[in-house]
């Protein structure tokens, strides 16, 4: 089955939930927070990670995670700044699927404090 690597810059409160799914599953989203953004390259995931996180939480972290191709063919790639910033938009309804269609484990990639 092809696949596509995804990334996610997370908090620890997010994080803590992922590891709590066994690292299978992204947790269901806030009211306030209809779409799940996964990023296409790990560059973009280590700035938000680093910059934003860090700053809002006080710790920030890169994941890695493959999903199905299939899956994610009925998705545009969304470019939100240069050429290099491009995410999934995955509605909240969605990611119950999103989930069923990761292959593998949520891995941590970096860690920023």
């Amino acid at each position: 089955m092809e696949t596509v690597t995804l990334w996610r810059p997370t908090g620890p409160k997010e994080l803590a939930l992922v590891e709590a799914s066994g690292w299978r599953a992204w947790p269901p989203r806030l009211p306030d927070q209809p779409i799940f953004y996964p990023v296409l390259n790990e560059d973009y995931a280590t700035r938000i990670a680093r910059d934003w996180n860090v700053k809002h939480s006080g710790a920030g972290f890169v994941t890695r995670f493959d999903v199905a191709k299939t899956f994610l063919d009925g998705y545009a790639v969304q470019q939100v700044g240069g050429a290099t910033i491009l995410e999934y938009w995955i509605p909240a309804e969605d990611l119950e699927e999103l989930n069923e269609n990761i292959l593998g484990l949520i891995e941590v990639t970096a860690e920023y404090r």
